[in-house]
């Protein structure tokens, strides 16, 4: 093997390949996948068997196998499609309602999220090192997207100026998690009550 180093030789000097773009037939494949493997790890845990996923995705054991050799590699994708899906409802939600209603909005939709990663629990707090980027993952995707709502709410006068989207994500985590032997009303419920209390204190329009 030859040990000359990346950047020499006779490939030196060409452009990276750019990752091919996905079809749109594969990609809804996919995320029929990981859909289907979120319901079921909910309903049976992470070990479920890769027939009962690929059934109710309506595809073949081995269109599993090929996106995903490893049970940890489904397991990963599928708690960054949630990441996304929560993460990329914020500016939807800021489009299409004012400021604190949107913020509101989106907890409830992270209610949501939290109530599905129950369901990949036990893999991600395996210690298993495949998953030692999630929380980073997580971070980066959902605090900025937070971060916009909040700001938003502020600026329009509408919650108190001294909220943090780390405490709004652990608050409602807390909500979630005194609630989840009850039934999801409930969380919501405490999630209603908690926006309602980030209007005390808030100033005039910036």
């Amino acid at each position: 093997m030859s040990s000359e180093p990346v950047g020499q030789g006779q490939d030196a000097g060409r452009e990276t390949p750019r990752p091919r773009p996905v079809r749109a037939d594969v990609q809804r494949n996919l995320d029929a996948l990981l859909k289907a493997a979120m319901t079921v790890f909910a309903a049976s845990g992470v070990d479920a068997p890769v027939r009962e996923i690929a059934d109710a995705a309506k595809v073949g054991v081995g269109t599993v196998y090929r996106h995903f050799p490893q049970r940890s590699d489904l397991v990963s994708a599928v708690f960054r499609h949630e990441v996304d899906a929560c993460a990329d409802a914020a500016p939807v939600l800021a489009a299409a309602h004012g400021p604190a209603e949107a913020l509101g909005l989106w907890l409830q939709r992270y209610v949501d999220f939290l109530a599905a990663k129950r369901g990949l629990a036990a893999a991600l707090h395996s210690g298993d090192p495949a998953f030692e980027a999630l929380p980073a993952y997580f971070d980066a995707r959902l605090r900025p997207a937070l971060r916009g709502l909040v700001d938003a709410a502020i600026a329009a006068g509408e919650v108190r100026a001294d909220i943090e989207p780390g405490d709004l994500l652990s608050a409602v985590a807390s909500l979630s998690l005194q609630s989840r032997h009850q039934d999801a009303a409930h969380a919501r419920r405490m999630v209603a009550l908690l926006v309602d209390g980030l209007r005390y204190g808030a100033s005039p329009p910036s």
